[in-house]
């Protein structure tokens, strides 16, 4: 499997066992987790002409991304 860049332990290296230890504990961090997993998987293969997909989706995408990151890096700021 290829690296997929953006992952979460990427964008947040502090945070790497409380991401782990979050996932694990609580369900409303491990949904917003898997929710931007998916979205980054999606784009990687986008980016990466696995999947077919038009410019408008492809920024949809990126902001969905950048939203869920943020919504993410809030929760770990308040944890």
């Amino acid at each position: 499997m290829s690296h997929v860049p953006h992952e979460l332990a990427e964008e947040f290296p502090a945070d790497k066992d409380k991401i782990h230890s979050l996932n694990e504990t609580d369900n409303h961090f491990a949904k917003l987790a898997e929710q931007y997993h998916t979205v980054n998987r999606e784009i990687h293969r986008i980016e990466t002409k696995v999947t077919p997909a038009d410019e408008g989706y492809e920024k949809q995408l990126r902001r969905q991304r950048l939203a869920l990151k943020d919504q993410i890096a809030v929760y770990l700021n308040q944890r």
